[in-house]
C-alpha cells in the first residue's frame, strides 16, 4: 500500500519554514537615500573628495575677486596714479599659485572621485549577481534570459555618470554656488539680486523636465532590455538553428529592425527633452551679464554711496559667469537624476526579490564523507503558482479548489545505496520530485530530508556536494574539455579528472580530437554529439563523487547507440550511491529495486518491476503501451529483453566496456 500524508490544511505553509526570506530591508524605501546608502563604505573616501571640493571652490572665488584690485589698484584705472608694477607681479604670483593649485588638486579629486564611483559601481554588480544566484529556479523560469541579462549590465551601466561623478559634481557646485554668491554679495548686494531673480524659475523647469525624462528613460531601458533579449535567443546556437531550419531570417531581421527603431527614436527624444530646455536657459544665462551693465551704469551715473568702480564690474561678470555654471549644471544633474532613478528602480526591484533558496538561520552542516545517502519525503506538497517576481506565497484563504498541485501528499523512503525510478505521465510530478533533493525548488508543504535532515537545514554548500544531477541535456560552459570537468571539482588532479573520463567513456573520444582536453566543446556543448554531452555530463558528476545520484531523463533524447553508452558509463557511477531516476524509457528501470509509479502528483503505486507487472495498475500500462507492439527490446543492465521475455546478452560499444554488470 502506497503511504497517504495526514491530513493537513491547504494553502498553510509550514512553520518555521525557512524557504522565502524576508524582503530587504530598504524595500519600498525613497530612491535617493537607498543610493546614497551605497557610498556608505567609503564615507572616508567621500569625505577627503568632499574637503577638497570645499577647498578648490573656495580658492576659486579668490582670483576673480582678485580682478578688482588688479583693475583698480595694480592698473590703476580707479586712479590718476597709473599701473603698479610690483603689485601686478605679486597678484599675478598669487593668482598663478592658486590656479596650479586648484588643477592639481582637481586631478586629485577627479582620481577619489572615479574611484569611490567604480567601487560602488562594482559592489552593485555584485550584490545583483549575488541575489540573483540566491533566487528559486521559479524565477529563471518565469523570466527571459536577455531581461537578466540587461539589468545586470545595461541599467547598471546606465548609473555609471551618476555614481561617478554626479555626487561630486552636485557638492562642487552647491559650493561654488555658495562662495560665489557669497563673494557677489561681498562687492555688491543690488547687482547680485539682479543677478540671481530669475534662477528659481530654472529649478522649477528642470524639475518638469526630468519627469519626463524619466518616463522616458523607463521606456528606452525595456527597448533596450527586449533588444538584448532578441539578439540572446536569436543568436544563440538553438537560436540561429531554428531560424535557418524554418526559414524565419527575414522575419527575424524585421523584428529586429522594428525594435531597433524604437530604441533609437526613444533615445532621441530622451536626448532631445533635456538638450532644448538647456539650450534656451544657457542662451538666457550668456546674455543676462547685459543686465548687469546696465544696472551697473544707472548706478554709477546716480553717485552716492552705492556708486560700483569698474574693476568691481568686471569681477562682478566674472563671479556672474562662474555663478550661471554651476546653476546650469545643477539644472542638468536635476534632470540626469530623474533619469538615472528609472535605472535604479529597476535595479533595485531585482535586489528587493525574495530569495526563497538561502541558508536557514539554523542550517546544519552535513560533509559528503560524513552522508549515508537516506532520502525520506515527508507529506510533501507544491505548487508553483507563486509568483515568480517575488517569491511570495498565495494568500492562505485560498480555497482548495483554486490550488494546483505539482505534488500532492508524496511520502516515501529510499535507503542508502537504493536505486529507485519514478515513471509516470509527462507533467505527473516527477521531475519536480527529482528537484526538491537539491533544492532547486522547495516545499510548500511538508519535508524532504537526508539521512533525517531536512534539506532546508542543511548548508546549501553541503548538500550541493552531496548530491549530483545528470538531467536529460546537460549543460556545457564554452570551455575547453577540462574546464566543463573541473567545474565540478577545481582542485581535482588530471589524473582524477582523466580517471572519471574513462568511466564514462568519453576519454577515448576526447584523446581522437587534435586539441585532446583542450577542445572547446562550443556554446552548450554544440559541438559534441548528444551522446558525447551526455557522457562528458557524467564524468562531471563522477568527478564529483556524490553521496545521492539523481538522474533525470539522462537517456531518453539518445539513439540506441549513444544509450548503451551512456547506460554503461552510469554503471559505475551508481554503484553504491542512492540514485534516483526519473524515466520516460521503462527499458532503462527495470532492474530498479523499487518503481515508484506517479500520477497528477501523488504516488498510486510502488513496488519492483515483476510485482508491478502483475498487479495491472499505471505502471502495467505504461509498460504495455510501450513493449504491446511485439519484440521490441528494451535495453536493461543485464542484457537486451523483448516483450516475450526473452534475453538476449547487450552488445558492449567496445572493449572498454567489458565487465561493467550490474550495479
Amino acid at each position: 500500500m502506497v503511504r497517504q500524508p495526514p491530513e493537513r490544511s491547504r494553502g498553510m505553509r509550514p512553520a518555521g519554514d525557512a524557504s522565502v526570506s524576508e524582503p530587504a530591508a530598504d524595500a519600498g524605501q525613497p530612491l535617493l537615500p537607498r543610493v546614497v546608502r551605497l557610498f556608505r563604505p567609503y564615507r572616508v573616501q567621500v569625505a577627503v573628495v568632499v574637503c577638497f571640493i570645499l577647498v578648490t571652490s573656495t580658492l576659486g572665488v579668490v582670483n576673480p575677486m582678485l580682478l578688482q584690485v588688479v583693475f583698480d589698484d595694480g592698473l590703476g584705472v580707479s586712479s590718476d596714479a597709473g599701473p603698479d608694477i610690483g603689485l601686478l607681479w605679486i597678484l599675478g604670483g598669487v593668482m598663478v599659485a592658486i590656479a596650479a593649485a586648484n588643477a592639481g588638486m582637481g586631478v586629485f579629486q577627479t582620481y577619489m572621485t572615479n574611484k569611490v564611483g567604480q567601487s560602488v559601481m562594482r559592489d552593485l554588480r555584485d550584490a545583483v549577481y549575488a541575489h540573483l544566484q540566491g533566487m528559486a529556479l521559479r524565477f529563471f523560469t518565469g523570466t527571459r534570459t536577455g531581461e537578466i541579462q540587461s539589468r545586470v549590465s545595461n541599467d547598471v551601466g546606465g548609473i555609471q555618470s551618476v555614481v561617478t561623478t554626479t555626487l561630486s559634481d552636485t557638492i562642487a557646485n552647491i559650493a561654488i554656488l555658495a562662495s560665489t554668491l557669497g563673494a557677489m554679495i561681498i562687492l555688491s548686494w543690488q547687482l547680485t539680486l539682479v543677478a540671481v531673480a530669475t534662477v528659481p524659475l530654472y529649478f522649477f523647469m528642470a524639475q518638469w523636465v526630468g519627469r519626463k525624462r524619466r518616463e522616458i528613460t523607463s521606456a528606452t531601458q525595456k527597448s533596450m532590455a527586449e533588444m538584448t533579449v532578441i539578439t540572446q535567443e536569436t543568436l544563440s546556437v538553438s537560436g540561429i538553428m531554428l531560424s535557418k531550419l524554418f526559414g524565419r531570417q527575414k522575419e527575424e531581421m524585421d523584428n529586429f529592425r522594428r525594435h531597433n527603431q524604437e530604441l533609437s527614436d526613444l533615445t532621441v527624444r530622451q536626448q532631445m527633452i533635456g538638450h532644448s530646455f538647456f539650450a534656451v536657459v544657457m542662451a538666457f544665462l550668456s546674455v543676462s551679464p547685459v543686465a548687469i551693465y546696465l544696472m551697473a551704469g544707472y548706478m554709477m551715473a546716480g553717485g552716492g554711496p552705492s556708486v560700483v568702480s569698474a574693476g568691481t564690474v568686471i569681477a562682478f561678470t566674472v563671479l556672474q559667469n562662474r555663478l550661471y555654471f554651476p546653476v546650469g549644471r545643477l539644472l542638468q544633474v536635476a534632470v540626469e537624476l530623474q533619469s538615472s532613478m528609472a535605472m535604479f528602480e529597476r535595479i533595485f526591484g531585482y535586489l528587493d526579490l525574495k530569495q526563497e533558496i538561502v541558508d536557514a538561520p539554523d542550517a546544519r552542516a552535513l560533509p559528503a564523507d560524513k552522508a549515508v545517502g537516506e532520502i525520506t519525503f515527508d507529506s510533501v506538497r507544491v505548487n508553483y503558482s507563486r509568483s515568480a517576481d517575488d517569491g511570495t506565497a498565495e494568500a492562505d484563504t485560498e480555497s482548495a479548489a483554486e490550488r494546483q498541485w505539482a505534488l500532492d501528499g508524496v511520502s516515501f523512503r529510499i535507503p542508502p545505496g537504493q536505486l529507485a525510478a519514478f515513471v509516470g505521465p509527462s507533467g505527473s510530478g516527477k521531475t519536480t520530485i527529482a528537484s526538491l533533493v537539491p533544492r532547486l525548488y522547495d516545499t510548500t508543504e511538508g519535508a524532504v530530508s537526508i539521512d533525517g535532515i531536512d534539506v532546508r537545514r542543511i548548508r546549501l554548500a553541503d548538500l550541493s556536494e552531496i548530491i549530483g544531477f545528470v538531467t536529460q541535456e546537460s549543460y556545457l560552459f564554452h570551455a575547453s574539455m577540462e574546464k566543463n570537468l573541473l567545474y565540478a571539482r577545481p582542485d581535482a588532479t588530471r589524473e582524477e579528472m582523466v580517471e572519471a573520463a574513462r568511466a564514462a567513456f568519453i576519454h577515448d573520444r576526447i584523446m581522437e580530437l587534435p586539441e585532446g582536453y583542450d577542445t572547446v566543446v562550443g556554446e552548450r556543448g554544440f559541438r559534441l554529439s548528444g551522446g558525447e554531452r551526455q557522457r562528458l555530463s557524467i564524468a562531471r558528476v563522477i568527478l564529483h563523487q556524490p553521496r545521492v545520484l539523481i538522474l533525470d531523463e539522462a537517456t531518453s533524447a539518445l539513439d540506441t547507440a549513444s544509450e548503451r553508452y551512456v547506460q554503461a558509463a552510469l554503471q559505475p557511477l551508481m554503484q553504491g550511491r542512492t540514485t534516483l531516476v526519473i524515466a520516460h524509457r521503462l527499458s532503462t528501470i527495470m532492474s530498479a529495486d523499487v518503481i515508484y509509479a506517479v500520477d497528477r502528483g501523488r504516488i498510486v503505486e510502488y513496488g519492483p518491476h515483476d510485482e508491478l507487472l502483475a498487479r495491472g495498475g499505471l505502471y502495467a500500462s505504461l509498460y504495455r503501451e510501450q513493449f504491446d507492439s511485439g519484440r521490441i527490446e528494451a535495453h536493461c543492465h543485464d542484457g537486451v529483453v523483448f516483450s516475450d521475455g526473452s534475453i538476449s546478452p547487450i552488445q558492449t560499444p567496445g572493449p572498454a566496456l567489458a565487465g561493467v554488470g550490474r550495479g
